[in-house]
């Protein structure tokens, strides 16, 4: 203890000179500390006693032996991760750190984990062994087998000298007695068991004949009903044809065979229930079903009838030969429209085609007058093109005999044979002088002089002296639009 009070070691080796007095929170809490120093988490095993589970979802109990006991604390959300129902009476394994609660100066134990003594292993191969199975499909819904509704035959694994088998057998006598049973004897416990089970349920489907099997035993330790978790059991189970109905230990225990059975008794008096029903339910249930049948049929009765009377005041199933009559008479109309329709059709195509002939008139009668209107337009813009219309106004028309048109005094020297054309004919003249200027050319201001050439009063005049009017080359008028070079006056 001078470890773990120096001040106290201290003092008392001065005597009694200088005395420490502790407060009670200081001490608690100093004992709380060393507690928590010396010890940490650990784990510790014991019996569960006076165990309250207040509002608050907190446990609080005593972990007990034979000759001492340690308080236990586990919270609300340690205990949401234990699977087992804490209960008096039940031997523990538990994790936890060791410490003091200060307000009651007691020490404890805070716990994490929780499990069953001397089960931990065997827990940590079941749920393997579950994942495993699970795994393979061994436990899926959609394979499990529906129980048959009356069954005959009922075959039965189990200890002959259990508590199981005279509370399974008890329950068919009274429910219904008249049941064919066959029993499958086997050992429910300890070494081998597993596999007489097993072979005990491959053997009934070999034989055949059975509507149902019931596997099972009466309560226990995990260790007691361990043969019911080993794989051969839950194989077995899951190849059976016949559908199976597991029925191991109390409500509250559960083996790998429970889910891989088509249903699962909570125990083996649950199971019998299962199997069959009573006899006095399925005589109620029988007559229910006879008042129901009798009911409908009776209803049925009556609908029918009713449908009859209503059938009978029909007017056609009354006078079936009026309703052929309506019919024939509507035929007869109808004929006659058609008749109607065909001897008015060809005056309906007239009146159509004399429509189409009138809008195709109009159609081209428009069309002719825009022609029309175009062809002014066009005749008109061809005449104010026209060059002779110019030459109508006065001017004259001057080429040289090559056909080139003059546009200067200064192209026309004197010899030049030239060709005026005018409005209403053409001259041909020579040059005998040229003068310069813009209005005359030469010394005197005269223009280039013309003379009429020597063929021009054979060819240009007639004998009466009057001017022709001569083609020229290209024909006289003007075709098309000017030619090269060809000066336009306007």
């Amino acid at each position: 203890m001078a470890d773990l009070f120096p001040e106290a070691a201290e003092s008392a080796g001065r005597g009694e000179a200088r005395r420490q007095v502790w407060k009670v929170s200081e001490l608690t809490r100093r004992i709380k500390g060393t507690l928590e120093g010396a010890f940490g988490s650990v784990w510790v095993e014991g019996e569960i006693s006076n165990f309250r589970k207040p509002a608050s979802g907190h446990a609080y109990f005593t972990l007990k032996d034979a000759a001492s006991q340690l308080r236990a604390v586990m919270f609300r959300g340690a205990l949401a991760g234990v699977a087992l129902p804490l209960k008096d009476g039940l031997q523990v394994r538990g994790y936890g750190q060791i410490t003091v609660y200060e307000a009651s100066g007691d020490y404890q134990i805070l716990l994490k984990k929780i499990e069953p003594a001397g089960e931990g292993q065997l827990m940590l191969r079941l749920e393997a062994l579950k994942k495993k199975l699970a795994a393979e499909g061994l436990f899926d819904a959609a394979r499990k087998k529906p129980l048959p509704v009356l069954p005959q035959h009922v075959g039965i694994v189990t200890s002959p000298t259990g508590a199981a088998i005279r509370d399974i057998l008890q329950v068919l006598d009274r429910r219904f007695a008249n049941l064919h049973v066959l029993l499958a004897p086997v050992r429910v416990q300890g070494a081998g068991a597993g596999e007489e089970i097993a072979a005990a349920i491959d053997l009934l489907n070999a034989r055949g004949g059975l509507d149902v099997l019931i596997v099972g035993r009466g309560g226990g330790s995990l260790e007691d009903l361990w043969c019911f978790n080993e794989e051969a059991v839950v194989r077995a189970i899951a190849r059976s044809a016949i559908p199976v109905i597991s029925a191991v230990g109390h409500e509250i225990d559960w083996t790998l065979s429970d889910f891989a059975a088509d249903v699962r008794a909570p125990t083996p008096s649950a199971a019998a229930e299962l199997v069959v029903k009573g006899k006095d339910e399925l005589e109620r249930r029988v007559a229910d079903l006879r008042r129901r049948m009798g009911l409908g049929a009776r209803a049925a009765v009556l609908g029918w009838r009713h449908r009859l009377e209503r059938a009978a005041r029909t007017p056609g199933l009354r006078d079936p030969l009026r309703e052929v009559q309506r019919l024939q008479q509507s035929v007869d109309f109808l004929a006659v429209r058609l008749q109607n329709a065909l001897a008015g059709l060809p005056q309906l195509v007239r009146q159509r085609a004399e429509a189409a002939a009138r809008r195709m008139e109009r159609a081209a009668r428009m069309r002719l007058d825009e022609n029309r209107r175009a062809l002014k337009h066009a005749e008109a813009q061809l005449r104010m093109l026209n060059p002779k219309g110019v030459l109508a106004r006065g001017y004259s028309l001057t080429r040289r005999r090559g056909g080139k048109i003059l546009r200067s005094a200064a192209e026309a020297p004197p010899g030049t044979e030239l060709e005026t054309e005018f409005a209403d004919g053409a001259v041909r003249s020579t040059v005998d002088a040229a003068g310069g200027g813009r209005h005359g050319g030469g010394k005197g201001g005269k223009g280039p002089e013309l003379r009429e050439g020597p063929g021009a009063a054979g060819r240009d005049r007639g004998g009466d002296g009057k001017r022709r009017t001569r083609p020229g080359e290209d024909g006289g008028g003007v075709r098309g639009r000017p030619e090269t070079g060809q000066a336009l006056l306007f």
